[in-house]
Order: C-alpha cells, then structure tokens, then sequence
C-alpha cells in the first residue's frame, strides 16, 4: 500500500494558501475532513508535525483551526515532505536473510545506498517548489475535475 501522508499534507497546505489569499485563513478538521472524504481525526494527526515544524499554526475551540505559519511563498514542497513523512525511507529494504553469495551479503548496504541517493533527489525536486507555486500550478491545470 502506498503512503498518502505526503499528498493528504499537500492537499491541507494548498487548501490553507488559497483560504489565506482569500481572507479566511482559518480551517477545522472537520471542513478538511469533507474535503479530503475522511475524519478529523486523521487530518488534526496530520497537522501535528505541520504544526511542530511551525508550518501551520493551530488553534483549538470554538472558531479554531488550522492557517498557515508562514507566507506560501516561504514554505517549499520539501518542508512539507519532511513533516508528512517524517524519518520514514523512500523504500523499505527487504530483511537481510542468508548471506550465501555476494548479492545476498551486499544487497542492504547497495539498497541503503540507492534509497539516499533517490531521496536526496527527491528532496532537490521539492526543495525547488513552493506552495505558492503549487497553487499557481492548480489554478493552471484548469476548474475542471481531473478525471480517476
């Protein structure tokens, strides 16, 4: 099953830019939680490290929410990354088992090697972007519904 941390996260940040452009910059778990078709409860544990790395600020009670911490414009795709996914590797190796033959003896050291080397590609690609640019990009892509 593939990880969705990173797009959900995505999809809470860009919904709390385009609230700021717009003057409501406050949003409740529950109206992501309509948006995104799941429960507050994931969406506030998604905020948790959003909120820790001083991306969004959240308050709680009546009127409270969630809003960005910083401008859109300061916060990169990588930040966010960082915060949906946590220490969590790219790839999860396979567990080491015999060591009978040279592929079986190397291959974690290789496959640790190659999930670095993919993640620091990773983190350059979104490190490049921020959230202001990814809100340009979907307003680019057009007001029509994407199709599954």
């Amino acid at each position: 099953m593939l990880d969705i941390r990173f797009c959900r996260a995505l999809q809470v940040m860009m919904r709390l830019a385009i609230a700021a452009e717009e003057g409501s910059e406050v949003r409740s778990s529950t109206q992501f939680a309509e948006e995104l078709s799941t429960n507050p409860s994931l969406v506030r544990k998604l905020l948790v490290p959003l909120h820790n790395a001083g991306l969004v600020i959240c308050t709680k009670g009546r009127g409270g929410g969630a809003r960005l911490g910083r401008p859109a414009e300061e916060i990169t795709l990588a930040d966010i990354y960082r915060c949906a996914v946590g220490d969590k590797p790219l790839w999860a190796r396979s567990p080491d088992g015999e060591h009978v033959c040279m592929v079986a003896a190397r291959t974690g050291e290789f496959f640790a090697n190659l999930t670095a080397e993919a993640e620091r590609a990773v983190l350059a690609s979104l490190g490049d972007r921020t959230l202001a640019d990814s809100v340009r990009e979907i307003r680019a892509l057009g007001s029509e519904p994407a199709h599954r």
